[in-house]
């Protein structure tokens, strides 16, 4: 005899704790497999100063306590395992982790998304030997140190502001001629003495045997390659969205992304999605978090149209 929740969310950030909590507060029962890395993306992040409701700002790892908090108040079970393998050929939907198989009436998908790397033969042997992707998680090892951000968006200006609370000196390595970071983040990078940019740039290899001691630079334009010494890499190049368990099963676009086709519903009807995962353009916690809230009234209306019953109940 297993349970039936109304909804199984899988993953734990600001969409799919604001998706338990709206369809909690319907008196849906709901379950959220957090993953073993529970927090999405904000456990890394750490000043969120552009969410509302915090006019100073807030750490991301306390946001997401915050989020998790409320969810639970709401009545939905949280539980830090990692899916393995779905079924969604037949509802109930059956979501399968380590530790046993779960079944919903209908299913939300907020896994996210994930760091990319440079894909350097040394990158894999050097992480956490100098080489990271999370500025607020190593930052502080770099106390004194001259260090290296990869990346010209948001998140590697973030990375580089963050870091010049410890490293010496911060250089910010892009692979264009501009940037693609809002003009804020711009601002306070290029105004910040300890952050020096190297533009029409890309790393071609990191050097050094039990540790980080150089780039290795080749300019686009002009194919020149100079090596810059270092004692830390921070790669902050982008994002790809935490799909694989969903391939041939669920339609994407050509980058991974999960492509709803009505509202917040994918192709397989009862299996809705939210938040980074289907989102390549805008990836902001308050838009994941307006994604989960839509998400969870969708669940709520598609499982009363079906006239299912969405609480939890038995079944052989």
């Amino acid at each position: 005899m297993s349970k039936i929740y109304g909804t199984i969310i899988i993953g734990s950030g600001p969409a799919g704790y604001t998706a338990a909590i709206y369809a909690a507060r319907s008196n849906l029962s709901v379950l959220v497999l957090q993953g073993y890395q529970a927090g999405g993306q904000l456990m890394l992040t750490s000043e969120v100063e552009n969410y509302p409701g915090f006019e100073n700002g807030i750490l991301g790892p306390e946001m997401m306590e915050k989020f998790e908090k409320q969810a639970q108040r709401f009545g939905a079970e949280l539980l830090p395992e990692d899916v393995t393998a779905v079924d969604f050929s037949e509802r109930p939907f059956k979501v399968t982790t380590d530790f046993g198989e779960y079944f919903g009436q209908t299913v939300i998908i907020a896994t996210g998304a994930s760091a990319k790397w440079l894909e350097l033969p040394a990158e894999k042997r050097l992480q956490g030997r100098g080489i990271s992707a999370c500025a607020t998680c190593d930052g502080f090892f770099f106390k004194g140190k001259d260090v290296v951000v990869v990346g010209g968006g948001d998140t590697a200006m973030e990375e580089a502001s963050f870091l010049t609370r410890y490293a010496n000196t911060v250089t910010l390595i892009h692979r264009r001629d501009t940037f693609r970071a809002s003009k804020i983040m711009q601002e306070r990078v290029l105004k910040n003495p300890k952050i020096t940019c190297v533009m029409d740039s890309e790393v071609v290899d990191i050097l050094g045997e039990q540790s980080v001691e150089a780039v290795k630079l080749r300019n686009v334009k002009t194919g020149k390659e100079q090596e810059l010494a270092t004692q830390g890499v921070f790669v902050a190049i982008g994002h790809q969205p935490n799909t694989s368990l969903f391939k041939d099963i669920i339609t994407m676009d050509e980058h991974g992304y999960i492509i709803p086709v009505e509202h917040t519903m994918t192709n397989i009807p009862g299996v809705f999605v939210a938040g980074d995962v289907t989102d390549h353009r805008y990836r902001q916690a308050i838009t994941a978090a307006g994604e989960g809230c839509k998400a969870a009234i969708d669940v709520e209306r598609w499982l009363e149209a079906q006239g299912l019953d969405v609480g939890v109940e038995s079944w052989d």
